[in-house]
């Protein structure tokens, strides 16, 4: 066997990381159908998660997240790098989240579904929030209480009370569709937000726009469109029926990609 020479170029197109609970079966397939027709190359690293979703496994997780940043290639530098836990990340806190991921990849802007959410909310003037959020009460409620700020208010909130994270994946989409009618009938709300990134929120967010004349979007919208931004790329659609306080911008809007 003799050797031959070869010449090396750069892999090409902008890349973002995924930090993806070992237990989610949902938000791998959503990041990769939101970027879909976009020159992004994507990587994704899972962390260590226990079956049900405590305080407890969530503090642990908080330890591994290190060491699932760094099986990120070490090669590239990263434009975003998304970490997928709503919950995980109101319980670890923001800023340490953002830490913990620097520590083990290269990236200038890490990004998480509640942070992004938050944003979403500003972006689209909203500040009566409804929520829908799978988990029991001790894990749901700091998501909502989290929401309290800058003039955001959440006025109805709903829980399924799941522990189990394969059930999370499993709940129907018209359970999901239900809980946030049942949010907008009870709540004086302009926005619902269906928190979890492995809930399946993706197909039910347009037609609930359409149905309640509010916007919707679920942690794993609002995560790719903060990764989008933070990475300078163009900007995902997310709230079709555009700012809650222009009635100009309510129009039909940019479908989410098909399955």
């Amino acid at each position: 066997m003799s050797s031959f020479p070869y010449t090396l170029s750069d892999t090409g197109g902008p890349a973002l990381g995924l930090i993806v609970l070992q237990t989610d079966e949902t938000i791998e397939g959503d990041i990769l159908r939101l970027f879909r027709g976009t020159p992004v190359r994507i990587y994704v690293s899972r962390v260590r998660a226990g079956a049900a979703v405590t305080p407890a496994m969530i503090a642990q997780m908080a330890l591994d997240l290190p060491e699932a940043a760094s099986m990120l290639p070490q090669a590239t530098r990263y434009g975003a790098v998304g970490y997928g836990c709503t919950s995980g990340t109101t319980l670890i806190g923001v800023d340490r989240v953002a830490e913990l991921v620097q520590s083990g990849c290269k990236t200038d802007a890490v990004c998480d579904p509640l942070s992004a959410a938050r944003a979403v909310c500003a972006h689209l003037c909203i500040r009566r929030l409804g929520l829908v959020s799978p988990y029991r009460a001790d894990v749901a409620q700091p998501v909502s209480d989290a929401f309290e700020t800058d003039g955001l208010h959440v006025t109805r909130a709903v829980h399924f009370g799941e522990e189990v994270e394969a059930n999370v994946a499993r709940i129907t989409p018209d359970s999901v569709i239900a809980a946030a009618r049942e949010v907008a009938r009870h709540g004086d709300i302009d926005g619902i937000f269906l928190s979890c990134t492995n809930l399946r929120t993706l197909d039910v967010i347009r037609p609930l726009e359409q149905e309640l004349r509010v916007p919707v979007f679920g942690s794993n919208l609002a995560l790719a469109w903060a990764m989008a931004r933070a990475a300078g790329l163009p900007d995902i659609p997310i709230g079709s029926l555009g700012p809650v306080d222009s009635a100009d911008n309510r129009s039909a809007g940019a479908a989410l990609p098909a399955a």
